[in-house]
C-alpha cells in the first residue's frame, strides 16, 4: 500500500486527468447516479482540505506570515489584478445570468488545493503557497460577496447568504480546526495521513464531474462558450502573475508560486455555493472550469519554468 500511494504521488497529474475522464465516462454511462454523488462531493471536499490544512504546521505559519512581499503580492494577483482580468471579459460572456455567475463565482475565488501540487511540479515555493492558504481562503468567502454584488447588481438577488456561511464552516473553519488540533496532538505523525491527499483529490474530481455531467443535456452549446473564456484567463494570467512577481521583487521560486495562484481558481470549492442556485447551469459552468484548469496546469508546468527561468 505505502508503494501504492507513493505511485499515486509520483504520477498525482496522470491521476488526476484520469479521475476527470473517469468521472466524465461515469456520469454518461449512469445518469442516475449523479444525485448521490452530488451528496458526496462537501464530505470528500472537506476530508481533502482538512488533509491540506495539516500540510500547514501550525508552529511555521506565524514565520511563513511574515513573508510580507509574498503575501502582499499574492493578495494583490488573487484580489485586484483577477477581478481587473474578469472586468474586461464580463461584457463578452453570455447573456444567460447563470452563465455569467457561475463564471464570476468560479474566476473571482483562488484555489487553496491542487495549486500547491502544480506550483511545486514547476519549481514554484510551495511551501510558502501553502502558509498563505488559510489567508486567502478567508479573503475570499470576505470578498466574494462584494465582487458578486459590484458585477451582477440586483441579479444578485437570487443568491442566497447561507450556502456562503454553510461552505466557510463545513469547508473552511471546521477542516483547518481540525487539522491544527490533530497536528498538536500526533505532531509529526500527520505525515502519514498527509499521504491521503492525492486519492482525496482524485476521488473529489470524480465525484464533482460525474455527478453534473448528467445535468448538460440541451445546456451543452451554452456551457461550450464559456471555455474560450477560461483558456484567455490562463494565457493572460501567466503574463500578469509574472509582472506581479517582478513588480514585489520576488525571487525564482516565489515567482512561479505567484504565477500559479493567480491563475488557478478554487471551483471545488465555489461548486456548494453554485450547487445551492436555482439553476442547475451555474454549476455546470463551474465545472467546465476544472476541466479546463487541469489540462491548462500541465501546460503551465513546461511553460512557467520558461518565463521564470
Amino acid at each position: 500500500m505505502p508503494g501504492f500511494v507513493a505511485g499515486m504521488e509520483r504520477h498525482q497529474v496522470a491521476v488526476y486527468l484520469g479521475a476527470l475522464a473517469a468521472g466524465g465516462a461515469a456520469g454518461w454511462a449512469a445518469p442516475g447516479a449523479g444525485p448521490l454523488l452530488e451528496h458526496a462531493i462537501n464530505p470528500v471536499l472537506a476530508a481533502l482540505l482538512y488533509v491540506t490544512f495539516l500540510q500547514v504546521p501550525v508552529a511555521e505559519l506565524g514565520r511563513s506570515l511574515r513573508a510580507g512581499r509574498f503575501i502582499g503580492a499574492a493578495l494583490v494577483v488573487n484580489f485586484a489584478v483577477v477581478p481587473l482580468v474578469v472586468a474586461a471579459f464580463y461584457p463578452f460572456l453570455p447573456a444567460d445570468q447563470a452563465i455569467r455567475l457561475g463564471v464570476l463565482l468560479v474566476l473571482l475565488a483562488p484555489c487553496v488545493d491542487y495549486v500547491i501540487v502544480f506550483s511545486g511540479l514547476a519549481g514554484g515555493d510551495s511551501q510558502r503557497l501553502l502558509a498563505v492558504t488559510p489567508l486567502l481562503l478567508i479573503a475570499q468567502m470576505v470578498l466574494l460577496p462584494g465582487y458578486l454584488l459590484l458585477f451582477l447588481g440586483s441579479g444578485l438577488a437570487v443568491v442566497e447568504p447561507g450556502p456562503f456561511v454553510e461552505a466557510f464552516v463545513v469547508l473552511i473553519a471546521i477542516p483547518l480546526a481540525l487539522a491544527w488540533l490533530t497536528q498538536a496532538w500526533a505532531g509529526k505523525r500527520v505525515g502519514v495521513i498527509s499521504t491521503t491527499m492525492v486519492p482525496l483529490m482524485a476521488a473529489t474530481l470524480f465525484a464533482v464531474v460525474a455527478s453534473q455531467v448528467p445535468k448538460l443535456g440541451d445546456d451543452l452549446p451554452q456551457v461550450v462558450r464559456v471555455v474560450p473564456f477560461y483558456v484567455g484567463f490562463l494565457v493572460v494570467m501567466a503574463f500578469a502573475g509574472l509582472v506581479v512577481a517582478r513588480l514585489f521583487r520576488l525571487d525564482v521560486a516565489s515567482g512561479r508560486a505567484i504565477v500559479f495562484t493567480g491563475a488557478t481558481r478554487n471551483s471545488l470549492v465555489v461548486l456548494p455555493l453554485a450547487l445551492a442556485l436555482p439553476d442547475d447551469l451555474a454549476a455546470v459552468v463551474v465545472v467546465t472550469q476544472t476541466l479546463v484548469e487541469v489540462v491548462g496546469m500541465v501546460v503551465y508546468v513546461r511553460v512557467v519554468p520558461r518565463l521564470l527561468p
